[in-house]
């Protein structure tokens, strides 16, 4: 992607310091200050990510009025394009957002989030993808791209470890340097590397004690100098809480604009000395970049067309819902004959977005139940309530409401059966308590299944619910997700066969909360959330304790099946070519996503997941077609992040490359020698001797001083190390420790030569 640059001199140059300081806070809700003198154009944002929160004439539109906004497309959240596997839709459906944000004046999209699903109770998890880092960069990096390549700059959020809503403004994310490189980070790192967003929002919380607002080594060594950086970085609204210490750490936007008050803040500090001038110049010249980049006029109005985006909000629908279980094939419903039960108000009442500062007013909304009557050429669909939502006006009872229902399933062929969580039980702000769908809807299932066994159910949830034990007793279950607007054609497709699902799971349902491998340290208590599993989330955790769950990650059925075969491993340059060959062996055309996983090596020096998804690519194959699929694995994804060292490091060893149709449906698999990195631990006397002895260049030191203490005064003592159990005994002694014992082979004094000897041999390895 080419970025617009700035060839013109320092835009603070010649600014007074009360206009420079002003510059690095909002005007408004969601503008930005602008300077006529130094021809900085004013940004205007809007909250996003699956469509425009756009102000009425009638309302402020601010951040506190969620219910006034004005239309405009409603595209499938991120929890359900998350399991579309499919980057090419999420950039094309992020271009259609850029054309409509265009029309409307507006500059930068507040999105896309791309945290990582921790928990399954994150009331927000609506909003963003996957618990895996790599199916989440993939999608939102493009996001990324579909916005920017139309002119419409992206706000990558939430920078960073922010995975739960409880006491979101305050809690300290406390989490390993390696867990926060390899799981909470890394999906932001490959964004910003590849996609180079032109903002990053900060987020609320803190990191390891540090506000992320304030915290110059996330802000600036990792962003920006280790990831290299260049956009701004935007607080989430409300987040700053010393501008002075933002600024100083690199934060270069407060939003939104506190009237004036901390502006003065930033002006007092330079004037005193406590806040460099020259730090603040480059701020207000970062500002200006991003201002010429996004309101620069690089956007295109009268692209937007209303019918086309609501068609592609359709058409991205159709991908994302999730087929999960189909015994003996009752889906699809035939269109043309029988009668079909729809039951639950979530049939007439769609759920399809969450709530909170992404919710958008759709510019049109398609009803699962109209839709159904719409594709039915023969068939006879008949409708009961079931069961009331929060807030509808009073009628019949809820057992009234079961009753009709039971009567009508009864009397019917199939009955299909929409079941969901309503908004008052998930959303931004607050986080969820259980899994469980409300009682009434459960108790309603089961009367259902004894009226009539031919049961489809529907959901509508922007998080995972728990589906044991009922699900074993209904013979097919779609996963619906949120849709968006169109969502509602999008299940009567699928539903009677116009569609082929083909949509995966980017998280896991458990069978029970308490399997979560968070569970016990979610959401943290007194201000402190201790990420415990470490690197084991999502399925790498539920993998490693070989724990069973009701559907797993990548998890997704299709009306038509896939065979995989031939499956080579074949090094390349920096990285692997995968290849394989998918068949369909069904009688119905339909898209296949093909996903690599990754174990090893065998023997490794670390805790290691049993599998790690390292890439993936879908295929669209008509009935007996077979086709090559390559899938790309760079070598530095095999890396894990090494604490000691302070890199990234791939170890060395036999790989196990695995071809999935999910994370516990692995079809073929294919083994590869790896050459490991060399490595960077600089050795001291504090240092074990199995971690010398360990040591590629060490090692074989340390052997040879041992080898002339045996022909000296220290034989003894270097024929005691020499033993097996002896070794195995002080495998976890200092070095230093070792040298004081009387009959050591070494003497305290040797011990820093030896090391410089090391460190001069591994440099001159590296």
């Amino acid at each position: 992607m080419t970025q617009r640059s700035a060839p013109r001199p320092s835009p603070a140059a010649g600014l007074p310091l009360a206009e420079k300081a002003a510059l690095t806070s909002g005007s408004g809700d969601f503008v930005s200050q602008g300077s006529e003198a130094a021809g900085i154009p004013v940004v205007r944002m809007s909250d996003g990510p699956h469509g425009l929160r756009l102000p009425r004439e009638s309302g402020d539109g601010g951040q506190l009025d969620l219910h006034s906004a004005g239309p405009a497309t409603c595209f499938p959240p991120a929890v359900a394009l998350g399991s579309s596997w499919n980057p090419e839709l999420a950039e094309e459906v992020a271009g259609a957002i850029a054309a409509e944000a265009v029309e409307h004046g507006v500059h930068v999209v507040l999105g896309p989030g791309i945290n990582i699903k921790r928990s399954p109770l994150c009331g927000r998890n609506f909003e963003y993808f996957s618990e895996d880092p790599l199916v989440s960069s993939e999608l939102g990096g493009a996001m990324v791209r579909g916005l920017q390549n139309a002119g419409v700059g992206a706000s990558l959020k939430h920078y960073a470890a922010n995975n739960q809503e409880t006491d979101r403004m305050r809690v300290s994310a406390d989490i390993d340097e390696r867990p926060l490189r390899e799981i909470y980070l890394r999906a932001f790192e490959r964004v910003v590397r590849r996609d180079r967003p032109w903002s990053v929002m900060a987020s609320y919380n803190g990191v390891n004690g540090v506000p992320v607002s304030q915290n110059t080594r996330l802000l600036t060594e990792i962003l920006r100098e280790e990831w290299e950086f260049d956009g701004i970085v935007v607080s989430d609204w409300g987040a700053v809480r010393d501008r002075v210490a933002a600024l100083r750490a690199g934060l270069d936007l407060q939003m939104p604009g506190p009237g004036g008050r901390t502006d003065r803040e930033v002006a007092a500090a330079v004037e005193s000395g406590a806040l460099d001038e020259a730090l603040l110049d480059r701020t207000v010249d970062r500002l200006a970049l991003f201002a010429d980049r996004t309101a620069g006029g690089t956007g295109t109005p009268g692209v937007f067309d209303a019918d086309a985006s609501h068609r592609l909000a359709g058409r991205a629908a159709d991908e994302c819902v999730v087929l999960l279980k189909n015994d003996d094939a009752l889906l699809p419903l035939d269109p043309a004959r029988g009668s079909v039960a729809v039951i639950g108000e979530f049939a007439r009442t769609p759920r399809f977005q969450g709530a909170g500062s992404s919710q958008v007013t759709p510019t049109r909304l398609d009803v699962p139940l109209d839709s159904l009557r719409e594709l039915a050429t023969g068939a006879d669909v008949r409708f009961a309530a079931g069961y009331t939502l929060p807030g509808a006006e009073e009628g019949l009872s809820d057992a009234e409401l079961a009753d009709e229902a039971v009567r009508l399933a009864g009397s019917s062929d199939t009955a299909v059966l929409f079941l969901g969580l309503p908004p008052q039980d998930e959303s931004e702000g607050f986080d969820r308590d259980h899994l469980d769908l409300p009682a009434a809807q459960t108790e309603l299932l089961l009367r259902v299944v004894a009226a009539n066994p031919r049961v489809v159910v529907v959901l509508s949830n922007g998080g995972v619910v728990r589906t044991s034990p009922w699900h074993e007793r209904v013979p097919a279950l779609v996963e619906g997700w949120l849709l968006g607007q169109a969502g509602g054609g999008a299940l009567a497709r699928v539903l009677f066969g116009a569609v082929n699902p083909s949509g995966k799971l980017a998280e896991t349902v458990p069978l029970r909360l308490e399997d979560s491998p968070s569970h016990l340290t979610f959401p943290g208590e007194e201000g402190r959330a201790r990420y415990g599993e470490g690197i084991f989330v999502g399925y790498r955790g539920y993998d490693a304790q070989r724990r069973e769950v009701a559907f797993p990650f990548g998890h997704g059925l299709s009306y038509t099946t896939f065979d995989y075969a031939d499956l080579a491993v074949r090094e390349d340059g920096d990285g692997f070519h995968v290849t394989l060959t998918v068949t369909n062996t069904g009688s119905v055309a339909g898209r296949e996503v093909v996903q690599i996983y990754v174990a090893g090596p065998d023997g490794s020096r670390v805790l290691r997941p049993v599998r790690e998804l390292r890439g993936f690519a879908s295929v669209f194959l008509e009935p007996g077609e077979s086709r090559e699929v390559a899938v790309r694995v760079a070598r530095h994804d095999l890396a894990y992040f090494s604490e000691r060292e302070g890199r990234w490091k791939a170890e060395g060893g036999r790989y196990r490359f695995e071809a999935g149709a999910s994370s516990r449906d692995i079809r073929a698999c294919a083994e590869t020698e790896v050459e490991g990195d060399p490595t960077g631990l600089r050795l001291t006397g504090r240092n074990t001797l199995a971690e010398w002895f360990e040591h590629p260049v060490g090692g074989p030191l340390l052997r040879e001083a041992f080898a002339k203490a045996r022909t000296g005064s220290s034989q003894e003592g270097a024929d005691a190390l020499a033993d097996p159990v002896m070794r195995r005994f002080l495998a976890g002694v200092p070095l230093d420790v070792i040298c004081e014992f009387p009959q050591s082979p070494l003497s305290p004094d040797s011990l820093p030569a030896l090391a410089d000897e090391v460190e001069a041999r591994t440099a001159a390895a590296l």
